[in-house]
């Protein structure tokens, strides 16, 4: 019977408007004030929760990190509409934003609307989620239960809310992966943590005394990494005695490094280039097939000793700093209590993981999913953003916006709207961390022959519209200035926007050069 709730959709199982309960959305970030907006739009009431003392607040902390998306994709368009009435009008849509400035001119804005304001907590943290009077235990008579989301306030006090629904868009950011190898911390690793920074930490900027003069290591393989190593270099030109170590536990980083002249996409080559040229130059001491075993803190010279496991045998790394990117898994912690469909290997919706898998995609086909595809068997009870992603970081902020566009129609009982999925991407592709460090779209009039930083070396297939037809241009490198594409939810399973490296992780090659 719940499954068969489950695949019927939200908009089925229970009346939105006959409870006179809000959905609960739990973030207020760009996907959690979209589905906010989404909501109003309909006419349902909600509230939105979040941890943090602003909109914004997971952005905020990386706020000095650019997009890899132009402002076109980056806004929600039922945001839009309740923005523009207000007189706020879309910035430059070919620049790439900061963090910061997409809080300060489209989230902070958005949260001040009519329709918004008084509807946001900040400084309400969600520490569970639940079905009243029941635990995850107990069938008879779950669905006619509202669900129920604790929460702790600022002041530590803690409020039980009910609701009809709730959308928990409350990404990944702060959940970071272990250092240590098998997907566990390593031996001393909890107590190396004053000596570990998070991901993206501002290098030249707010955190540059930490950095400047001292020596740090870089873990990871993603563009976190890369960006940070490049920042990192900078800082060493202007700050003598800034020494940088990059650990890798594979043999080759040509995942990274990307084809450089060669590569299909220029501006993705132009900045392989410079990272692969700072190694070279020995700005950067590069240690691979180096596996974290243990840590240690040295309070003598106040370095943290990082001992890895590699071919020649255990090396041992001294560092002031450890910056720890190497990626995201989602809080599921707070979930314990109601019932999940989870991929066992990725921790995303069971029906979206095939999607997105890492192992067979980098920003792989992005087929356009919905309601359908993030229901639970607890009715009611979606994932939404990055954090439906689970572990695999792939995510497009573009997609998210149609995740919760199609929920809100499902909770809103329009079955067809919520099943008509679709995306609006460039042909240039808008997937993983570029690094651009201007400020426009490769491929817009700043930049020639710009294309897009993250898609295949090899083109992808012809996208599909949603009446079957392809869509013009299936290149991953199309034309230089950016042609939105619709990829309908009638698109062949395969058939998508294929970005970042072909096969993902199963396409690695291992190269002797890299």
């Amino acid at each position: 019977m719940t499954e068969a709730k489950t695949n019927a959709g939200c908009g089925c199982v229970t009346d939105a408007k006959e409870t006179g309960l809000p959905v609960v959305v739990v973030g207020a970030g760009p996907v959690g004030l979209a589905a906010a907006a989404h909501l109003a739009g309909r006419g349902l009431d909600f509230v939105v929760l979040e941890a943090g003392t602003q909109v914004g607040a997971a952005i905020s902390e990386w706020g000095h990190v650019r997009l890899f998306s132009p402002w076109r994709y980056d806004t929600d368009a039922a945001a839009r509409r309740l923005l523009e009435p207000t007189g706020w009008r879309l910035p430059d849509p070919d620049a790439l934003p900061t963090g910061a400035e997409l809080v300060r001119d489209y989230l902070a804005p958005l949260a001040e609307v009519p329709a918004l304001a008084g509807r946001i907590r900040t400084g309400t943290r969600v520490v569970a989620v639940t079905r009243h009077g029941l635990d995850v235990t107990r069938t008879v008579g779950r669905d006619e239960q509202p669900l129920l989301v604790r929460t702790v306030g600022a002041d530590g006090a803690v409020t039980d809310l009910a609701a009809r629904a709730v959308i928990d868009a409350s990404g990944t950011w702060g959940a970071t992966n272990p250092l240590g190898h098998s997907g566990l911390p390593a031996p001393g690793e909890e107590q190396a943590a004053p000596y570990l920074a998070g991901p993206l930490p501002d290098v030249v900027g707010r955190d540059r005394d930490r950095f400047a003069g001292r020596h740090t290591l870089v873990v990871g393989m993603g563009h976190s990494a890369a960006n940070t190593l490049l920042a990192l270099a900078e800082l060493a030109k202007a700050a003598p005695g800034t020494r940088i170590t990059w650990a890798v536990r594979g043999s080759s980083v040509a995942r990274l490094y990307g084809g450089g002249d060669a590569d299909g996409l220029p501006a993705r080559g132009a900045l392989g280039t410079r990272l692969k040229k700072a190694v070279q130059d020995g700005e950067i001491d590069l240690v691979r097939g180096f596996t974290i075993t243990r840590f240690a803190v040295d309070s003598s010279d106040q370095a943290v000793q990082v001992t890895g496991a590699t071919p020649d045998g255990e090396h041992v790394i001294a560092a002031d700093t450890v910056v720890a990117a190497t990626g995201f898994r989602p809080d599921l912690g707070m979930l314990r209590e109601i019932r999940l469909d989870l991929d066992p290997a990725t921790e995303a919706p069971t029906k979206l993981a095939p999607l997105i898998d890492p192992n067979f995609h980098s920003c792989g086909t992005v087929p356009p999913h919905g309601e359908r595809d993030l229901a639970h068997p607890e009715a009611g009870f979606y994932l939404a953003g990055m954090k439906s992603y689970g572990r695999a970081p792939t995510f497009l902020m573009a997609t998210g916006y149609e995740q919760v566009r199609s929920i809100a129609a499902a909770l809103a009982g329009d079955r067809e709207a919520a099943d008509t999925v679709q995306l609006d991407l460039p042909e240039t592709g808008v997937c993983s961390t570029n690094l651009v460090t201007e400020d426009q779209l490769p491929g817009s009039t700043a930049q020639d022959d710009g294309c897009g930083t993250s898609c295949a070396t090899t083109p992808a297939p012809d996208p599909i519209h949603q009446d079957g037809t392809e869509a013009a241009g299936g290149s991953c490198c199309g034309t230089a200035a950016p042609e939105p594409i619709s990829i309908g939810v009638g698109a062949p399973a395969g058939l998508g926007f294929t970005t970042g490296i072909e096969h993902g992780y199963s396409g690695e090659a291992e190269r002797a050069d890299a």
